[in-house]
């Protein structure tokens, strides 16, 4: 009978993924692995005994191998599930870069709906619910316009909330450029 020669390092390591659903407004999951995933990197947000993602956190997550989201018991991909959460979300597109260029830094992001901004950010190191975010996070695209009115109002939320408003412009080659604006007293 032959026997086939296994690496030393495949021994014993299974491939765990988040298995999560898919409902039309978000994606969700209950497994073990999800709340493992929680405590250990922080994604996802707990809602009763599931756990949530945004958009662009299972995106991320699907593209590092990481999760598997399904919707109607089928599996979907990297490309099937970022055009159906486009449909939802015509922003995805371009909060979806900055998100994951964001978490490759070291940085934590949540959802900032509450602030009336894309995400909060938190500094390396710091974690949600223990320490407050730095940043309220705008992405948008070079193309997209922003007001004087926009900006002052982006500003303002930024300031009442106590956190630097964060700017993030991504470019047609999907290259990210961020502007920091704090208040200083002078």
């Amino acid at each position: 009978m032959p026997v086939k020669k296994v690496k030393s390092k495949q021994i014993g390591k299974e491939k765990k993924t988040v298995r999560a659903v898919f409902s039309g407004e978000n994606i969700s999951s209950s497994s073990k692995y999800a709340r493992d995933l929680y405590s250990q990197s922080l994604f996802g947000e707990f809602s009763g005994k599931r756990i949530v993602y945004s958009f662009s956190e299972a995106l991320y997550l699907v593209e590092k191998g990481k999760m598997e989201v399904y919707y109607s018991s089928r599996k979907m991909g990297f490309n099937e599930l970022s055009e159906r959460c486009k449909k939802v979300d015509k922003k995805i597109y371009v909060k979806y870069p900055v998100y994951k260029d964001m978490r490759e830094k070291g940085y934590i992001l949540k959802t900032a709906l509450k602030f009336g901004a894309d995400f909060r950010v938190y500094d390396r190191g710091h974690r949600p619910g223990k320490e407050h975010a730095k940043w309220i996070l705008y992405p948008v695209s070079e193309s997209s316009e922003l007001t004087w009115q926009d900006f002052s109002a982006k500003n303002r939320v930024a300031h009442s909330t106590k956190k630097n408003l964060l700017i993030a412009v991504v470019d047609s080659e999907g290259d990210i450029t961020y502007y920091e604006v704090a208040w200083t007293r002078i």
